[in-house]
């Protein structure tokens, strides 16, 4: 019982385990865990209360909430996905301090299945590892967070209370070994000792004395492993009164008495390691357990990169009512000759004759129907150019200038659309040019007939082509859509529903 360092990989900020759990003794860590039952039943064991997890259920454990994992006797698949906290609240304002729950009677609900579909893929591109799987991954991450933040949120803290629950925790952990009330604390948090207790009770699953005594044997365990003093020294040196209370506390949390935890476990003190038992999944075992629970999944891979992130954020009913002031799309700009090329997907966007309901200088939005309700399409269209390229190439450039100013131009951008106000089950289609796509095709359209040899045609025409991805995406209440350009590039998206 320890408390776990969670790693993530600069890339990608989920971690994902598949796996056959015999015991995963209780342990916390300071991000986000969701448990997705694959196959047979495992016991979830959370602070003092303990569950059977069967087929399909998902059960969220928020950061520093006690958990683990045991067998029921028979084998299971356990999926187990870590959000890391830090890097997504650099997108939600307040998703360090939400606290969620999925672990309610709603076996039925849509919201749910939204959960396993998401949860599904995100498991599939990372088993698979295709090329530029991350940003797949992490796109799918969002949808799975707005759908948590849309329906699974139990408590939206007030006044930071998850950041003061932190530290009172480390307060606790650094004053463990002598008497500590939770008076003393509430003092010092200039709270009510009714609303600390009521606030750790809510965050935690169990009381100030509980969580006190739970530290208290979770740092016996350095000592415990790591020494050979005596059992009654060492609960004394951790704060408790007298032996038989740190035996009973011991053996609530380890089910089993300090002095045969130490006899098991000796061997383990030096690497402080959670004496965890389970059984990686093969890669076979996890497809044929998604495809068991979660039918008919795409996989879609989208460009390398990882920038400070653009968030757009579309509220479809308030812009189709008009309430929101749209900015400046540099329409105009694709009029210039030169231009041909770049405004492809411009012109495929206005081909489509849908009401224009968003737009500012890198996008535009628009839809078929005159009413949130009556949405089924959706067309976003992106392009990754800044102020002073729009000024470059809207001046007086000929073909070869309008080439190298292509070129030059190298900037990044990481864009996060949000849209408000749509749900269910929608077809994406991305047809994206690159800024390679843009200069074989420019270059292409500026030299003159025949002045090419038959192959660099051939290469020309082919660099030209852009890429179209088809995928799937099942959305409650908000849809996200990332995007990742390089350079003078563009991306159409156009959503449809099922």
């Amino acid at each position: 019982m320890l408390k776990e360092k969670l790693t993530f990989k600069e890339e990608i900020p989920v971690n994902v385990l598949v796996t056959n759990i015999r015991e995963y003794p209780v342990h916390f860590h300071d991000d986000l865990e969701i448990a997705y039952v694959l196959a047979g039943t495992v016991k979830l064991k959370g602070g003092y209360n303990t569950y059977t997890l069967k087929q399909g259920d998902i059960f969220i454990m928020n950061d520093r909430e006690l958990h683990g994992y045991y067998s029921t006797g028979e084998d299971n698949i356990v999926m187990l996905m870590q959000l890391d906290i830090s890097y997504f609240s650099r997108y939600y304002n307040d998703f360090s301090n939400c606290l969620f729950a999925t672990h309610m009677n709603r076996e039925d609900s849509e919201s749910l299945e939204i959960q396993r579909n998401l949860l599904a893929r995100i498991v599939m591109e990372m088993q698979r590892q295709e090329y530029k799987y991350e940003d797949k991954v992490i796109e799918h991450a969002h949808n799975l967070i707005s759908c948590l933040m849309s329906d699974f949120r139990y408590s939206i803290t007030e006044g930071g209370r998850v950041g003061r629950l932190h530290r009172i925790t480390d307060f606790m952990y650094e004053n463990y070994a002598r008497k500590l009330t939770l008076g003393e604390i509430a003092k010092r948090e200039h709270l009510s000792i009714f609303y600390l207790s009521h606030a750790i009770k809510e965050s935690t699953g169990i009381n100030f004395q509980e969580l006190l005594n739970f530290i208290r044997v979770e740092e016996s365990e350095k000592l415990l492993l790591g020494t050979n003093k005596k059992i009654g020294a060492i609960s004394r040196e951790c704060g408790f009164s007298a032996l038989r209370y740190y035996i009973k506390h011991f053996e609530k949390w380890f089910d089993m008495p300090p002095g045969e935890y130490r006899k098991r476990y000796t061997i383990k003190a030096g690497s402080r390691e959670i004496p965890a038992d389970h059984d990686k999944c093969s890669p076979i075992e996890v497809e044929e357990a998604i495809k068991r629970q979660s039918k008919g999944i795409y996989f879609e891979y989208i460009s390398e990169g990882r920038y400070e992130p653009e968030i757009i954020d579309i509220d479809i009913a308030e812009c189709m009512a008009g309430k929101r002031q749209n900015g400046w799309f540099p329409e105009e700009l694709f009029e210039n000759d030169v231009m041909k090329a770049a405004a492809r997907p411009f012109n495929l966007f206005k081909s489509l004759n849908e009401s224009v309901i968003f737009s500012n200088r890198n996008c535009m939005v628009s839809a078929s129907a005159n009413s949130p309700s009556g949405i089924s399409n959706l067309s976003v269209l992106l392009y990754n150019c800044d102020d002073d390229f729009f000024e470059q190439v809207s001046g007086q450039v000929g073909k070869e200038g309008f080439i190298e100013k292509l070129r030059a131009y190298d900037n990044e951008a990481e864009i996060i659309v949000r849209c408000k106000g749509i749900s269910g089950e929608f077809k994406v289609v991305r047809y994206r040019m690159t800024k390679q796509n843009m200069i074989s095709a420019s270059d292409e359209w500026a030299k003159p007939s025949g002045t090419l040899n038959k192959r660099q045609a051939l290469l020309n025409s082919w660099n030209s082509l852009p890429n179209i991805e088809v995928g799937e995406v099942m959305v409650s209440e908000t849809l996200n859509l990332r995007v990742r350009l390089r350079g003078p590039s563009a991306e159409l998206i156009l959503i449809d529903r099922k």
